[in-house]
Formats: C-alpha cells, structure tokens, sequence
C-alpha cells in the first residue's frame, strides 16, 4: 500500500501553488513592439593585480601568419560589440548580443527589425527562419548570422521573462546536474605555464591550448607545438585533458603532420586547423588522420555546414558559437542534427555567457563547454571576469546556469546605455 501511494504521489499534478508560471495574465499572442540595436563597450570588473607580469607579443597564430610584417592591429577589425533590446507591447524585454558592430547593427536595426517587429513573441522558430530567409540574398551566413544570433537570444530572454521561466527549461529542462567546463588559454599574454597553473589552481580538468606556428614555420613549428604539448602534458600530468586550437591556420599537409607528431601526447582534439570555407580540405584531412579527434565549426554559420559535415563524418566535435552562428535556435538545430550522427557539441565560449550555459544544461548533445577569453589572468578570481552580470560563475571547474527566468541577466536598460559608445 505505501508503495503505490508513493508512486500516485510522484506521478501526481503539482497544487497550483507550486507551479512556477502563472497561467493568468500570460498573453501567448503578446507582440513584439520593437527590435534595436546599439554599439555597446563591455569589459570584466577586473580589480585583482595577476600575479605575474603581461609579456610583449603578437598572440596565437592566425590565418596572415603567412604575412609576418603585419600585426594582429594591422589587420584586426576594430568594431565593439553589438547590444540587442527585443521589447514585447507589454514592456517587457530581452538582451542579446554579438560582434562587429559597424554592420550588425545596421543590419538589425535596418533590416531585420521589419522582419520581426509585430510577430509573436513566443514564435522563436517562424521568427529566426524569417530572419534567414529575409537576409538570404546577401548571405544570411557570416555578418547576417551575426546579427540573427543577438535577436534570437533576445527573443529567448523575452520568452523566459514573460514566462516566468529559464532559458533551459524552454529547452527541454535540465538534461545535467550542472556543466562540465574546459579552459582554453586564448590569452597568452602571461606565459602558458603559468596560466595553466592557475586553470589547475581554479579546479579546471580540461585545457586547450593555442599554435603559435603555422605552415609556414615548417619543420620548426613542428618541434615548437610539440615542445609545447609535452610540456604541458608534463605540467598537468595525465588526469588532465588537452586540446590544440590552430584557429583557421593550417593547411592539409600540416595538420597531419601535426596529429601525428603530438599522437604521444594523446590530445582530447585537433580544432580549427582550416579556413572554415574551404570544405574540400575537410574531407582530405578526415582521410589522412582517421586517429585523431577533430573539432570545429566556431567559424561556420547557420546550420548547412554542420549537416553537410555530419553526414559525411568530417569531424567528431561540433562547436558553434551561439552569437554567431545564428543563435540559441540555431545551435538547438545543430545539437539535434549531432546527437542523430553521433556527434559532441562543445559550443565555442559557451560558459562564458548565459546563453550558452543554458544550452549546455538542456541539450544531451552538449559535453562539456568552453571557459574562453582568457577565463582569467593569473591570480584573478573568475567572478572578476563576468562580463554580463548574473552570468553564473564557474566553480571548480563546473558551472550551473541561473534559473531567473529568461537568460537569468541581472542588468537593465540604464546599465545598457551606460556602455552604449
């Protein structure tokens, strides 16, 4: 009798007192009144000194190493960020927001607020295939999925705020008791060594690491990545994951040369080792190096190549970037098509942000998640690098996403105009 009063009770409709969202006053037809978009300057409220000095240099290796008398401010875009408002009739709104302020904001602002100002609020899936469709005849990849990532975010902040819910539970619910984190060293600055140090100090089971050498450095750039991976191998011992990023550098001949001199060393991935177009070499490099696990898709947009690389098994690792790549509902999309090719998602930056953390909860496809941006110089606690408040804080090499409703943010809109440049 206790057994099967106990199982009524777990299979029973909760009281209406503990329901979350009410069921009144919660229009499901609510209109959005306005789409807008503002060139905005955030940066962590940095206050601890690192404990070890910055170092001169140029950075990690990048696809103009072949262009030696360039720098990285030679030829970097010097656009801030995009903020993106998405208010509802009622007042309510959510924030979104992406890179390459120059063109995305003109083009949320002069093109896609047309598209979406009047729709429902609660349409996430009619309103961003509006948005690609509406951009397709000037590409809605690149800069216009850029621009469809921050308005898709907002939408979902929107949604889970008039809800009365997180993002994760819009997803689907929790999939995970909390994320598993990895911590990539984008930040060289301060001496590999000694950032790795501080990943370990700070519970991170996982790193990624950075080329500093291209095709270009033959022979010798081989010796040096490998010089760097052992040592590194040496430093966090073999409990400890590794990871090389060789963001968009590398050619065919290169990345096999390199899986196979740092095969001894038994890295977690290979990562952005092509020029994200040039899909013909994803296939050659599939072929030479069947062994090595590969990882990419940071730099590919909306959701074609990632189903053209699914179905043809070119890389093992999907990693959007959901202010990129077309969004929350985008990357839904490509966890989906992952999960039915036996593909991991570990979307790029993605617990740098609540949008990403959200995802990563929700999503059975999504591993583990990225700790990007630096995570943080020597000596610097994480909470001192949240760029957005109310993104939850990493812990121990973990984090749990906020379960405020919507993407969780504590900001409003005169902290926003307070960073619009």
């Amino acid at each position: 009798a206790n057994v099967a009063h106990e199982r009524s009770c777990r299979h029973r409709i909760p009281a209406p007192s503990s329901i979350r969202i009410a069921t009144t006053g919660v229009s499901r037809n609510m209109k959005i009144k306005s789409v807008r978009a503002v060139e905005i300057d955030v940066r962590p409220p940095m206050k601890t000194t690192p404990r070890v000095p910055q170092l001169p240099g140029d950075g990690f290796v990048s696809p103009m190493r072949r262009y030696p008398e360039l720098t990285r401010d030679d030829w970097s875009a010097t656009w801030k960020r995009t903020a993106c408002v998405v208010t509802a009739e009622d007042g309510t709104w959510g924030f979104g927001m992406t890179l390459h302020s120059g063109p995305t904001v003109s083009i949320i602002n002069d093109h896609l607020s047309q598209v979406v100002e009047g729709g429902n609020v609660m349409a996430t899936e009619r309103l961003w295939d509006l948005m690609q469709r509406a951009s397709a005849p000037y590409s809605s990849a690149g800069l216009a999925s850029f621009a469809i990532s921050a308005v898709d975010q907002a939408l979902w902040d929107l949604k889970g705020k008039i809800l009365g819910l997180p993002v994760y539970e819009l997803l689907g619910g929790p999939q995970k008791e909390k994320v598993f984190v990895y911590a990539s060293n984008t930040d060289i600055s301060y001496g590999t060594e000694h950032s790795i140090d501080w990943f370990l100090e700070l519970g991170f089971k996982a790193v990624k690491l950075f080329q500093r050498a291209g095709p270009e450095d033959g022979l010798d750039g081989i010796k040096k990545t490998e010089e760097l991976v052992a040592a590194t191998r040496e430093q966090v011992g073999d409990e400890v994951e590794i990871a090389l990023d060789a963001w968009m550098s590398f050619n065919t001949d290169y990345a096999v040369r390199i899986a196979e001199a740092l095969r001894p060393y038994r890295i977690k991935w290979l990562e952005d080792y092509l020029i994200p177009e040039d899909m013909d070499s994803y296939f050659r490099v599939r072929e030479r190096i069947p062994f090595q696990t590969l990882a990419t898709g940071e730099h590919w947009y909306s959701i074609h190549p990632f189903a053209l690389a699914a179905t043809h098994g070119l890389v093992d690792i999907f990693q959007p970037d959901l202010s990129w790549v077309g969004g929350i509902t985008a990357a839904v999309k490509i966890c989906h098509l992952a999960e039915a090719h036996g593909i991991t998602v570990i979307p790029h930056a993605s617990s740098s942000y609540p949008w990403g953390q959200h995802l990563a909860m929700a999503m059975p496809a999504v591993m583990w998640a990225e700790k990007s941006e630096g995570v943080a110089p020597p000596g610097v606690p994480l909470e001192e690098m949240v760029l957005l408040p109310g993104t939850a804080v990493i812990k121990d090499g973990y984090v749990t996403p906020s379960d405020a409703p919507g993407l969780g943010l504590e900001i409003n809109l005169e902290w926003l105009e307070e960073r619009t440049t």
